[in-house]
């Protein structure tokens, strides 16, 4: 899949309108010009959110009510398709071709894979970050599982709600198990269901991971269950309904939900050493590199195609050894689009690149040695 076209209207302060290079493009600029705020625009084309705020009326240029984002895709069997993102507010309305779809079909039409310092915290940060990173790559190839996440999502915060409240009122158990109990009926099915597909992914991620995408390092990944040493994860339903009801008077005394897969983790470790810990900052990168690679890998086998790579700011987390390792990796699968605020980046490795100048979010064509 290629974005052959973009155009945006106050998206933050972007506007205007740029024909897309098949390979790499380079975004530059001085900083605070608007270079990522485009690569953002393209993130939020291609996926209806941001990758740097939770609340999409933030996006919105200050002082406008609303802002527009449209963009041509080419599939590989060479049909074309206009997507296009309004947003008012945090809401927004999402057509393909005109027509107004659904998130979960919007998301199949462009995927795109983001890098950059925040990227980190999938090695460095909680296990938050490594449940989102997994659950990102379940959703790329198979979106209707944006939809179990939801309904999981909801029923853990009915769950908590009632939780707080029993803990607020000195409630017992007796007196809140038959509240809880049909919560956790629906929980357990789609707990077990969001456990199964982080499963295999997993497992797809360590057979591209084998593959030493951007490292001779070994780097391998392994799913921690919260149910981990509790008893039989094969009937993973069944151990979990069981250990709910053993688990409820500590949930009772917290005060929200203490056991599923919100609350699990993943481990990553490279030359069989924990890398949260023990891996130097490089290794660090390299590993959360390799992932996103794994998964461009796992998106190209199972859909044909290739998903857009977005690096931000790529001469501040990448050496130029390392850039040219992975620029020379994408080349031929996908297209990519990098911020740089040097023109060094696009003097080395621009040849055969598209170069934008960005200046005050307004975008250009061609190479700027002010930038």
């Amino acid at each position: 899949m290629l974005l052959t076209e973009l155009e945006a209207r106050n998206f933050r302060n972007v506007r205007g309108k740029i024909a897309c290079g098949t390979g790499l493009n380079i975004l530059q600029g001085e900083n605070g010009q608007g270079k990522t705020n485009w690569l953002e625009a393209i993130f939020f084309l291609a996926s209806a959110a941001s990758f740097r705020t939770s609340r999409p009326a933030e996006t919105v240029l200050f002082g406008e009510n609303e802002a527009f984002l449209r963009g041509i895709v080419k599939q590989s069997e060479g049909l074309s398709r206009e997507l296009s993102v309004s947003l008012n507010g945090n809401s927004k309305i999402l057509a393909v071709n005109g027509k107004r779809v659904s998130l979960p079909v919007y998301r199949n039409e462009l995927h795109a894979v983001v890098f950059n310092a925040d990227s980190l915290d999938i090695v460095r940060g909680g296990p938050e970050h490594r449940r989102k990173f997994l659950d990102e790559s379940i959703s790329a190839v198979h979106p209707p599982y944006v939809r179990t996440l939801s309904d999981y999502s909801r029923i853990i915060r009915q769950k908590n709600a009632l939780l707080q409240s029993a803990l607020e009122k000195g409630l017992r158990e007796s007196e809140v198990f038959g509240q809880l109990e049909p919560w956790n009926m629906q929980l357990t099915g789609l707990a077990s269901k969001i456990y199964k597909s982080r499963l295999r992914i997993v497992e797809r991620l360590n057979e591209a991971l084998a593959e030493k995408p951007f490292s001779n390092d070994s780097l391998t990944i392994r799913y921690l269950s919260s149910l981990e040493g509790k008893g039989n994860l094969e009937d993973y339903e069944n151990l979990l309904t069981e250990r709910l009801k053993l688990r409820l008077q500590a949930e009772l005394l917290n005060g929200h939900a203490l056991i599923g897969p919100h609350r699990d983790d993943l481990e990553i470790t490279i030359n069989g050493f924990d890398a949260r810990r023990f891996a130097s900052a490089g290794q660090q990168r390299t590993a959360v590199i390799s992932l996103m690679l794994a998964n461009i890998s796992i998106f190209h086998s199972q859909k044909g195609e290739y998903p857009l790579f977005l690096i931000d700011d790529i001469d501040s987390e990448l050496d130029y050894n390392r850039i040219g390792s992975l620029l020379g990796f994408l080349k031929g699968k996908t297209q990519t689009f990098i911020t740089t605020s040097k023109t060094g980046v696009a003097e080395q490795y621009g040849r055969n690149a598209e170069v934008f100048t960005i200046k005050g979010g307004q975008i250009s064509s061609g190479r700027s040695k002010a930038a």
